[in-house]
């Protein structure tokens, strides 16, 4: 009888598998990777690692986290990533930059998000160093070596390929770059349809780089009601309502957006990117708080000033007592419960919501392959 021969990449692959079982790491079967792209909406705390003032590592923030410290998440509490990893029975996934992401910790997912970036290199700016949208791209190619070194390449391309995906970027292209200044340089540069016409351009070319690092679904949210924020209410607001202008460039934005994702599918074939009409789900608890159990949607929970929207929170902010009551936690960012109304409608939202189909579809299809 012949002997049976080994191939030399069955050996590899056992060599791979032993050095895996000896670092402790178990490799993962039902439970998908979960990476996460963007902005402070997102940053589970990669800026604590960061010389930035974009950092949200000092009290009041993570008041009601489970710890009750702080956490780098822009939130009294759990934000979008968080509450989406519960949803899909998965651990929270660590921020890339965090020394404790290691051995089995990797194979979950990373958070390569940094609060302050945007579409563009030159949004941001006034916070320094930051991790903009290119190099996040380019962590995560970092983050897939480290991988293969665990597992090796088959096993890391699977993993890639199965994982859901979260990006959030695109508001700061607008308050912290068009708008920061009266004449900004990019508002001089370009009209706003023509400015947001560049967005989408730039944006598709990242997502673009995204799928061809392996990404097959991904959650792209568009922006929220830009204009509607306490910060905005404050310092733009126009006869105690919203920003006109910014909630124009978000009517302009956020529908560009869905189209363009649209193409991209199209063009690959498949329904890669998913859109999430972040800007619909705000609006509804902004015009109507009382029916999601806010008292309000207008005021942030920790803040100074009209509409507590001036400033940063920080220790001597007013602080509300009961986050559960504010659509908003500070000038800018969502309270928790109303993070989980968000993670709600992307879970289980019409197509007026999520475009082509919501993320509980999404599941149980994936679940199906």
């Amino acid at each position: 009888m012949p002997m049976a021969t080994i191939s030399i990449p069955s050996i590899t692959k056992m060599v791979f598998f032993l050095l895996a079982v000896a670092a402790g790491v178990v490799l993962p079967s039902e439970a998908r990777a979960f990476f996460v792209f963007g902005d402070s909406l997102v940053d589970s705390g990669n800026n604590n690692y960061l010389a930035t003032t974009a950092r949200a590592d000092s009290p009041p923030y993570g008041i009601d986290y489970p710890t009750h410290r702080p956490t780098g998440r822009f939130s009294n509490g759990l934000n979008i990533p968080d509450i989406i990893s519960e949803r899909i029975g998965a651990e929270p996934v660590l921020p890339y930059l965090s020394p404790e992401l290691t051995a089995q910790r990797l194979l979950n997912g990373a958070n390569f998000a940094s609060a302050g970036i945007g579409i563009l290199n030159d949004t941001g700016v006034q916070f320094l160093n930051i991790i903009r949208m290119d190099k996040q791209l380019e962590c995560f190619q970092e983050y897939q070596q480290r991988v293969r070194d665990l597992i090796g390449g088959d096993r890391t391309k699977q993993l890639v390929n199965g994982a859901l995906i979260l990006i959030a970027v695109g508001g700061n292209d607008f308050v912290n770059n068009y708008y920061l200044l009266p004449y900004s340089a990019r508002s001089r540069q370009f009209p706003l349809p023509d400015y947001v016409k560049y967005l989408i351009s730039e944006y598709k070319k990242l997502l673009m780089e995204l799928y061809k690092l392996g990404a097959r679904r991904v959650l792209v949210t568009g922006t929220g009601p830009l204009g509607c924020v306490p910060a905005e209410l404050a310092l733009r607001g126009t006869n105690g309502g919203c920003s006109a202008e910014l909630q124009r460039a978000a009517s302009l934005y956020n529908p560009q957006l869905v189209e363009m994702l649209k193409g991209l599918n199209k063009k690959i074939g498949k329904n890669v990117f998913i859109g999430a009409n972040t800007q619909r789900m705000h609006t509804d608890f902004i015009s109507n708080p009382q029916a999601y159990g806010f008292t309000t949607s207008q005021v942030a929970c920790c803040g100074q000033g009209q509409y507590n929207g001036l400033g940063l929170c920080t220790a001597a902010s007013n602080l509300c007592p009961n986050r559960g009551e504010y659509a908003f936690w500070d000038p800018f960012h969502p309270s928790e419960k109303a993070n989980r109304l968000l993670v709600e409608a992307m879970f289980s939202g019409s197509t007026n919501y999520m475009v082509p189909m919501n993320l509980r579809t999404i599941m149980a299809l994936d679940a199906r392959n």
